[in-house]
């Protein structure tokens, strides 16, 4: 049985099996403690001579941390235990004892990353694990439930969405080609045949950034929908994250306080979101201290104070235009502002989403890409879009890892990915 099963005051008094890894051992006398763990908890475990075979105890005495074993014995309640029970061993069978474990309890950052395959063992990366599981999860149910289709985009490109300047370049037969930052074109397509779409897909950023929240690559879910309009994405998105919220309040509390989150600041999260114009933002950095100019892209730095203290996400919405790039639709009430936003993740933590209406008239895309100084013949696919039944349509992309980095608690976005790719990390 797993731990998390034998947790129960049904069980006490019986016969149980387990098996998993050794998480604590240690000797006293005729006594062996083992903590036990597996994929859903930990239990202890004693092993008493005379309460089993010789051969058993002596296994019991040569065990070691991660060594792999199984036991029988009987299940007893003892509020002095890790998880409130125990098993008095009257069995015991080790498949591999392990070798002396490298992770001590002061290794370095940097040495957890270098063995990052051994760390995921950790009751904090199983938690975490667990809670990615489930951010993954609850997104793909809120999208099911409101008529999304789920698709899947190319990796390799031929032109860029973001920005020349945070590409990655491949070599492909003899042609240049990129991985890709975004799939937002490409959903962009699907929206003519399926109206509503959204992917969970890698994408890849060479920004040679060393804060908290840069990646090289990172999961990154998009979705694009016809008919919506910037604010009613933004309805959609809040309602989004309050969702994700509240079931990992339902269903992830133990790993939740394996990391000691607060579960208060998870409750927080309830619509509506606060919402600011870029200028208000501008004026609330300027309220704190900062020193910000009319126009400014703002960076973390900026972020991390401005979202000090908030309680619950905000949104940033209608930016210059000069701030965003060429695909976002101008306003037509106001043609230097684009019709886009971003949300803003609370404690700190800075912009989790980016999204918007794009350009849905040709004419108009034609005249952003000149004024970008971007070459036509790139997009010349894109541009097609404009050109056969073109509707209004928005769209947004979100940072998974920026996410459970936020909603964790967690101090760097490294720790929310079981392998982190930054500028200075290929391996493991």
């Amino acid at each position: 049985m797993h731990i998390s099963s034998l947790l129960s005051d049904e069980h006490v008094g019986s016969l149980v099996k387990t098996r998993g890894w050794v998480y604590r051992w240690r000797e006293s006398g005729p006594l062996v403690f083992i903590i036990v763990r597996d994929s859903t908890n930990i239990i202890q475990a004693i092993v008493e001579r005379g309460k089993l075979s010789d051969d058993d105890f002596e296994t019991a005495k040569k065990l070691t941390i991660e060594s792999s074993i199984e036991l029988e014995g009987n299940l007893v309640k003892e509020k002095k235990a890790p998880t409130g029970y125990e098993i008095h061993v009257s069995k015991l069978t080790a498949f591999n004892i392990a070798e002396k474990f490298p992770i001590t309890k002061d290794k370095s950052d940097e040495f957890l990353l270098d063995i990052r395959h051994l760390w995921l063992r950790s009751r904090e990366m199983t938690a975490t694990l667990k809670i990615r599981e489930t951010i993954f999860e609850t997104s793909r149910e809120y999208f099911k439930e409101k008529g999304y289709h789920e698709v899947h985009t190319p990796m390799f490109v031929g032109a860029a969405v973001e920005g020349g300047s945070t590409l990655f370049e491949v070599p492909y037969f003899g042609e240049k080609a990129y991985l890709t930052q975004s799939s937002q074109f490409y959903l962009e397509a699907f929206i003519y045949s399926l109206e509503k779409v959204y992917t969970i897909s890698p994408s890849f950023r060479a920004e040679k950034s060393r804060t908290r929240r840069h990646l090289t690559e990172f999961s990154h879910l998009e979705a694009e929908s016809a008919w919506m309009s910037n604010q009613e994405m933004m309805t959609f998105e809040e309602e989004m994250i309050v969702r994700i919220a509240s079931d990992l309040l339902d269903k992830r509390k133990d790993e939740l306080s394996i990391l000691k989150r607060d579960p208060e600041k998870l409750k927080n999260i309830e619509t509506p979101f606060y919402r600011y114009t870029y200028e208000k933002i501008i004026d609330l950095g300027r309220s704190k201290g900062m020193d910000l100019p009319d126009i400014v892209d703002l960076g973390e730095k900026e972020e991390r104070e401005i979202t000090e203290g908030f309680d619950k996400p905000l949104f940033v919405y209608n930016f210059p235009t000069s701030l965003k790039p060429f695909y976002h639709r101008p306003d037509p009430d106001d043609p230097a502002h684009v019709l886009c936003h971003d949300m803003l993740a609370p404690e700190g933590y800075g912009e989790i989403i980016g999204g918007g209406e794009r350009i849905w008239n040709k004419d108009e895309l034609l005249r952003r890409i000149s004024e970008n100084g971007l070459n036509t013949d790139d997009y010349g696919w894109y541009i097609d879009l404009r050109r056969f039944g073109s509707v209004p349509h928005s769209g947004f992309g979100l940072g998974m890892d920026r996410v459970l980095t936020w909603i964790a608690g967690l101090e760097h976005i490294k720790n929310a990915v079981p392998f982190p790719r930054t500028i200075r990390r290929l391996r493991p």
